[in-house]
This record gives C-alpha cells, sequence and structure tokens, in this order.
C-alpha cells in the first residue's frame, strides 16, 4: 500500500489501451485525453458506434427518451445536438456517436477494423501487453474494457442450420445496406426486445411473415413521436437541472417513484385501471413507476401485467394468437419492451405466430424450419434471439492477470467484479459498466458517464500519489457480489428466467448479474472514493 513505484513513460507505448467504440469507448478515450493521459482504441467494426453500429436490423431504436440517452460531459453538445424523434432511431444514434467522434477529434486515437485477441499482465514491468488480431501487441499501464453489456450475439445452435440453402441473419449483426423483404417467406425466431421491434417492420414487406415464439414478452406502447420543439427547447434551457435531478431516479431517467403516493391496493379496481390507462396512453417506461409497490409486491405486479394482458386480448383479434401472446410471469421480471404497432401486426393477413413453447423448434430444415411436427417453408431466416450478456465479450477476450489467471476461469461460476468496476487479481484492469453495475437496469449513458469519471479519479489520484497498480481487494469484491444479490432478492427481478441471470444461454453460470438499484448505487461508490478508494489496493 505504500510503495509507490511507477512504470517510466519509455515502458509502454500508451498509458491506457481501451476496448471498444460505442459510448464507453468514445468518452473513455475523451476522457483519458482530457486528463492527460494517453489512449490507444482498439474496436472490430469499422467506425464507431458499438451496439449501435452492429445492430441495424429493420425498426432498431433506443428504449429511453433521446434528450436524456445521451452524454452530459459538453453543454456545447448538448445544446448543438438536435434530435429528430422522442425516441432516437439507430441510424440517428450512430449519427451522433460518428459526430461525437468528429467533433472532439477522437478518431486519431482509434483504430477501426481490430478485434483484441489477448491481454496479459506483466507483474514485472506492471503492464499489459495486448494484443490484437492483426499481429501487433501494444504495451500500456492501464487497460480498460468498454466492450459493452449487448455486444455478444446468442446466435442458437439450432441442427441442421448448416444445411439451410435460404438465407439468415442475426439482428446483431446486420447488413450495412439492410435486406430487402419483398415477396419473401420470412421466419423470425424470437419475441424480445429486438424481435418487437424489427416484427412490423419486415411486416410491412415480407409476403408472408412466421414469428417462432418461445416465450411471451410484455410490450407496451411507445408512443413515438418527432421531437417536439417546446419540450426540447425547455429541457436544453434546464439540461444540468435536468440532468442533476435524472441522476438520483431510480434508472437515471425522467421516472419519478413518488414515495408518498399509494401503493396498488391502497385504490379500488376502477381508480387502479385509471392509473394503468394514463401509463398505457402516455406510452414509453411509464408502467414501471404505476405504483410505487408494483416491482417489489408480487400481487400488486399480477394486477398490472393482468392489465396488460387485458389489453393484448382487445388488441389481437384472433383469441387463439392473443392468448399466445399473453405472458405467464409478471411484468418486468423480464426486460420490459416498448413498441410501435407490435400487437397490431398480428392482425395482419401475412401474419402468423407460431408458438414453440411446449416443444421448441425442432430443427433448421434446407427449407425452413421444422417446429411441432411441422415444416416452415422460409426464403430467409432473421435470428432475433438476444446476446450473451454482460460477460460474452470481455470472454472471447484472453485475459490474464497475476500468476497467468484467467478472467474467463475465474468467471466459471458466474461473474464477480467490485462495483462491476475492477476484477481482484487483475491489476490495473477497469470495466465500464460491468458485471455488479447498474448497467442495463440504469440509463447506460449516464451510467457509462458515471465509470467513466470513476476510472479517471482513480487514476489521476494514482497519479499525483505515485501509484503504479490498483486492484481490487477479494473480500471487498466478495461482499460485493453478495450485495448485488440481495438488492436482486428485494425485487422481483429473479421471479422468472431472464437474460440478466443469464438464463438465455445454455450452460451459462446463473446468478443476478446488475446492481438493482443506480441511486444506492452511486451511494456506494461516492462512499468508496470518499472513504480512500476503499475496497481497492494501491501499490
Amino acid at each position: 500500500m505504500n510503495d509507490p513505484r511507477s512504470t517510466t513513460a519509455s515502458a509502454v507505448d500508451v498509458d491506457a489501451v481501451v476496448v471498444g467504440a460505442g459510448f464507453g469507448g468514445l468518452y473513455a478515450v475523451y476522457k483519458l485525453r482530457e486528463l492527460g493521459f494517453s489512449a490507444r482504441l482498439f474496436e472490430r467494426g469499422s467506425d464507431v458506434g458499438g451496439t449501435w453500429y452492429w445492430n441495424r436490423y429493420p425498426g432498431a431504436r433506443c428504449d429511453a427518451p433521446s434528450m436524456q440517452y445521451s452524454y452530459s460531459f459538453s453543454a456545447e453538445l448538448q445544446q448543438e445536438w438536435v434530435w429528430s424523434e422522442l425516441y432516437a432511431s439507430q441510424p440517428e444514434i450512430l449519427r451522433y456517436l460518428q459526430h461525437v467522434a468528429d467533433r472532439f477529434d477522437l478518431r486519431p486515437m482509434m483504430q477501426f477494423d481490430t478485434s483484441v485477441e489477448q491481454a496479459i499482465y506483466d507483474e514485472a514491468s506492471r503492464t499489459w501487453r495486448v494484443t490484437t488480431d492483426r499481429g501487433e501487441t501494444v504495451t500500456a499501464r492501464f487497460c480498460i474494457l468498454a466492450t459493452g453489456c449487448l455486444s455478444s450475439q446468442n446466435t442458437p445452435n439450432f441442427p441442421g442450420l448448416d444445411d439451410y440453402t435460404g438465407v439468415w441473419y442475426h439482428t446483431s449483426n446486420w447488413p450495412a445496406g439492410g435486406v430487402d423483404f419483398a415477396g419473401k417467406r420470412v421466419g423470425v425466431v424470437g419475441t424480445g426486445s429486438t424481435g418487437i421491434q424489427a416484427i412490423p417492420v419486415i411486416a410491412e414487406s415480407a409476403a408472408e411473415l412466421k414469428v417462432f415464439q418461445r416465450t411471451p414478452q410484455y410490450s407496451t406502447p411507445a408512443r413515438n413521436t418527432p421531437m417536439d420543439k417546446a419540450y426540447e427547447a425547455q429541457i436544453k434551457a434546464e439540461y444540468a437541472e435536468y440532468r442533476a435531478r435524472n441522476y438520483r431516479n431510480p434508472v437515471a431517467l425522467d421516472l419519478v417513484i413518488d414515495r408518498d403516493a399509494p401503493k396498488t391496493f391502497d385504490l379500488d379496481e376502477d381508480k387502479r385501471r385509471a392509473v394503468y390507462e394514463k401509463c398505457w396512453n402516455k406510452g414509453g417506461l411509464s408502467f414501471s413507476v404505476a405504483f410505487r409497490d408494483s416491482s417489489l409486491n408480487r400481487a400488486a405486479n399480477e394486477d398490472l401485467s393482468q392489465f396488460i394482458r387485458d389489453k393484448i386480448a382487445e388488441l389481437v383479434k384472433d383469441p387463439d394468437t392473443a392468448r399466445a401472446l399473453q405472458p405467464p410471469h409478471i411484468y418486468a421480471c423480464k426486460r420490459p419492451c416498448i413498441d410501435t404497432n407490435y400487437y397490431d401486426t398480428y392482425n395482419r393477413p401475412n401474419v402468423r405466430l407460431v408458438d414453440v413453447s411446449k416443444s421448441g423448434i425442432e430443427r433448421i430444415t434446407a427449407h425452413g424450419i421444422r417446429a411441432n411436427g411441422v415444416d416452415h417453408e422460409l426464403d430467409c431466416i432473421v435470428f432475433a434471439t438476444g446476446f450473451d450478456a454482460f460477460t460474452g465479450s470481455i470472454n472471447r477476450i484472453d485475459i490474464r492477470g497475476r500468476n497467468g489467471a484467467t478472467l474467463k476461469d475465474k468467471w466459471s461460476a458466474g461473474p464477480r467484479a467490485y462495483l462491476g468496476l475492477a476484477a481482484a487479481g487483475f491489476p490495473n484492469l477497469f470495466i465500464v459498466t460491468g458485471p455488479g453495475s447498474p448497467s442495463v437496469l440504469a440509463n447506460m449513458v449516464v451510467a457509462i458517464e458515471q465509470h467513466v469519471n470513476l476510472i479517471g479519479e482513480c487514476l489521476e489520484h494514482m497519479r499525483e500519489s505515485g501509484y503504479a497498480q490498483v486492484e481490487a481487494e477479494p473480500d471487498a469484491e466478495e461482499q460485493w457480489v453478495e450485495q448485488v444479490r440481495l438488492a436482486a432478492d428485494r425485487t422481483l427481478f429473479t421471479a422468472c428466467d431472464n437474460w440478466y441471470q443469464g438464463a438465455n444461454i445454455p450452460g451459462k453460470p446463473r446468478g443476478f448479474v446488475p446492481y438493482v438499484d443506480w441511486p444506492d448505487y452511486v451511494h456506494h461508490c461516492e462512499n468508496v472514493v470518499e472513504k480512500s478508494y476503499r475496497g481497492f489496493a494501491f501499490y
């Protein structure tokens, strides 16, 4: 703790290697440069964007309002950028990130079309040796993983896929030029958030669309609109205050749970229905804050859930299809979705739901999909099957810390990282919105900025104190893993299988990964810093 030895500048190529050029990577290299640290970023794609570069599927859009799903670090950027819609589409978000990279001259620090294959910590020199698929090796004092929580696609290993004679796509690796489905028989596998966005758009042009659904999901209307100029001007007039208020909200968005508001069953049925109708008409994630006990009390949540089921039954004309689309689980124990005309799409004559909840998809045939003993001939298959969340993109890299131990082996029973930021046994390695941080349960851009700022403060502390090395203490890491579990257990998030727990990946260890309470997480982080980085060891 008191050995302030440091690595000389000549021993390294850069102070920090950053992996990934999404929201996290862009802000990381910006912040490092502002603090006087040199950085080099590697990105496997051909441009910035991260998940918004790869996820170009029809209908792709953010489910957080664009005025909030954006950087706050530059007051000038906030004022000059103009969003066209309440909920921005993938092309617009990508243009925004490209603008950020150019406006702040970040591209000279970036290398595209390059995958990081290995990162090895050298204990003697206290440096990371980072090797790419181009065969180059870069030496750095720090390695910062901005690889993203949802960036490693989950392509199911269906038997027969190699024999399929049609064309198949995964939504997370969509062709840059788009896909023309006109006149085609199309099958979409998956009805999570991605499928719910893509299905209505594909249905508009496909001759026939079959949706293969294993588990129905709750989806509520987005109520997306062109950006209201008065609304935009109001926010821009008080952007700093607006951000500050939202920062302390449950998910770092303009969603407020009124702690003095009634609980669900404090109101009679008619009044409860009136509240739910208001949420439905408002759209977005309004149901998340319908009542203050909606995410904590199962009976309360079931009341809310039944309202949405009833809405599905009203919207979908065919009774059998409507029943199949009604989730049996409670609302928000899986990621809540918002949509544009999702349920109405099943009223189209060219759309059919194929319920595979009982027997699943049996195989991919040469000409389509076999499910429930029936062969469905398809010209195209779209896999909207999500991601190997949280750890998939990290585990693709051979990361070795003390004594050659691999991070993948350390996480073989489930990921463990102090504050979701650092892993014991891996000095000078930081993870942006890693396992054990709120990440996907908060406004991701806000969570990213908070993490990068925390990393920057830590590096400044090391520079000022003469330290060369920092890592999470094992006891602090273990205590934090338990804290994450306890926080989840206080909610209904663990009431059903979901990708928050790795349930969508066969063989993946189960455990609730993100930290549930954003304001509580921020409070923990502030206490850690105030108490001289409690839980971190410096050398």
